[in-house]
């Protein structure tokens, strides 16, 4: 009797955290089936004949009730929302800024694992300095194809899996990540063989070359796909350890097995993809969910109308990321006679320098997305529906000071590029060479280019938070022909680092284009906001 009381409170405390004051017994009765409950099982666990009884007695039990106690998830969001302060605003931006700042680099934190690995090793999970140009061309194409090929599908996979996520439909996102990483695999896969074959044909690399380059891409794409569904569970620290654990693991073998380096890369990130789906589906089995509704398969066409936009997308900015490379490798014919391209050591380098400015720019977008949200929230309910310019006025605010933070940011971060290449114990300390002149040109063109990118995907991340990808779309279509136009000029018919300019110019350009969608965007926020909706 005791654990028949206990089961009848817990259910309606649920019905109240669901749809609070109910109208009907019939709601209540709906909101009962939603939780998968039975007929068959309401008895044993409830007390009574059929659900219908049951939600006879919940509606009773209600209506006997204060109705200011009964309010449900979004009502008690609304009263918290209500009781901010206007004057409370800016504590609540240093607070998240303290906050998300550091949590967007510390999600990077497998990124400078593997920097530091190199400098103490010159060894880490996906590279190797004792690699001859080939070798290195062939590993670096295969960790390029990895993340384009899979950049698509993982942009997807965290949109449509969140959708559930956030629902509480936690079958139906399991399912969704398992389809997506999967149809990941198959897009893999396809690549490979059109890859192949187009050697085959054509003869341009020894067939060891391409399988190599296969197995990197194919290992790096599978370990973004199954990390990926960890930003979306906020459990981004499990990515953290399966890196960590690898890069140890794989350490390891290359200093104290005969194995080839290759085998140790592949076994390394092979323990990271693994120990990664491991935990995935612990998180996943951890969460049930109350909605019989799970059951039913999300459906494919549908998933791929909603979010086709962002497959592209997500493909694209990676495209655009490595076309300058790709251009710059092959415009030397002195050393790429024999192939199509090869790996330029100088160039590498001066882009790897340059992109610490994305990297630690990673911190304020997740800053200024968080922000956004919470001020968007926030502001449209202390905000009477006639003041809505205000409103708009407002957030658009909000984003010029997330613009101040990302430029103060950028330059911080150049001020310890510059220290890093100038000072005694910056490169040649840890590297134990000079860095080239190319190599210091490529980075500040590359640096300033990375900015406009970053800068550029902001504007785009502004836009996808009330579901508007066609702009940022179109405007990377438009920003990698132009990367490649230019790049592919400059390089021939100067000297092959000018690569980078056309990567710059595109940059720049990809940053206007999304600063006048996001103008646009914030004129009319009041009207995307309630449409997203």
């Amino acid at each position: 009797m005791k654990n028949i009381q206990e089961n009848i409170k817990k259910i309606t405390e649920l019905v109240i955290h669901k749809i609070g004051n109910p109208v009907s017994v019939m709601v209540v009765l709906a909101t009962l089936e939603s939780f998968g409950i039975r007929d068959k099982d309401v008895l044993e666990d409830y007390g009574f004949v059929s659900l219908s009884d049951l939600s006879k007695h919940i509606f009773n039990d209600l209506k006997s009730r204060d109705i200011t106690t009964l309010k449900n998830e979004s009502e008690l969001k609304k009263s918290k929302a209500a009781l901010v302060p206007v004057s409370s605003y800016l504590w609540m931006k240093t607070k998240l800024l303290i906050q998300f700042y550091p949590l967007g680099i510390f999600h990077l934190l497998p990124i400078f694992l593997q920097i530091a690995s190199i400098i103490v090793f010159g060894y880490s999970l996906w590279a190797f300095i004792g690699f001859n140009i080939v070798q290195s061309t062939s590993v670096v194409f295969g960790v390029i194809i990895g993340l384009v090929v899979s950049g698509g599908y993982v942009q997807v996979l965290g949109r449509q899996a969140s959708f559930y996520w956030h629902h509480q439909e936690f079958k139906k996102a399991k399912m969704v990540v398992n389809k997506l990483i999967k149809s990941g695999i198959h897009g893999l896969l396809l690549t490979f063989l059109v890859l192949t074959a187009i050697n085959f044909f054509f003869n341009l690399y020894p067939f060891s070359f391409i399988l190599i380059t296969c197995v990197y891409a194919f290992l790096i794409g599978l370990l973004l796909l199954v990390s990926a569904p960890f930003h979306t569970i906020r459990q981004r620290w499990v990515i953290s350890l399966a890196v960590l654990l690898a890069t140890a693991i794989a350490l390891v073998l290359k200093l104290y097995t005969s194995l080839y380096i290759y085998v140790t890369h592949w076994v390394g990130i092979t323990v990271a993809i693994f120990v990664s789906k491991l935990f995935l589906e612990y998180f996943f089995n951890r969460k049930k969910g109350f909605y019989s509704a799970e059951n039913l398969r999300p459906k494919k066409l549908m998933v791929i109308y909603k979010n086709y936009r962002y497959f592209f997308y997500g493909t694209l900015i990676y495209v655009f990321i490595f076309i300058d490379r790709l251009l710059a490798w092959s415009a030397d014919i002195d050393l790429t006679h024999q192939f199509i391209f090869l790996y330029e050591k100088n160039y590498e380098i001066g882009m790897d320098i340059a992109i610490l400015i994305f990297f630690m720019l990673a911190g304020v977008l997740e800053y200024a997305i968080a922000s956004f949200s919470k001020f968007l929230d926030l502001k449209q309910r202390n905000t009477l529906v006639t003041n809505r310019k205000v409103f708009n006025k407002s957030l658009f605010k909000m984003y010029l000071g997330h613009i101040s933070v990302l430029i103060l940011t950028a330059l911080v971060t150049t001020t310890f590029i510059y220290l890093l290449i100038t000072q005694p114990w910056g490169y040649e300390a840890n590297f134990g060479e000079t860095l080239d002149f190319i190599s210091i040109k490529v980075c500040v063109f590359g640096g300033v280019g990375y900015l406009l990118l970053t800068w550029g995907m902001l504007n785009s991340l502004y836009l996808f938070t009330l579901d508007n990808p066609k702009g940022p779309l179109r405007s990377i279509i438009i920003a990698c022909i132009v990367n490649f136009a230019v790049g592919f000029i400059l390089s021939r018919i100067i000297s092959y680092e000018y690569s980078v300019v056309g990567m710059l110019v595109g940059a720049g350009l990809f940053m206007i284009l999304t600063l006048r969608e996001t103008i646009v965007f914030f004129k009319k926020l009041d009207y995307h906001y309630y449409a997203a909706y």
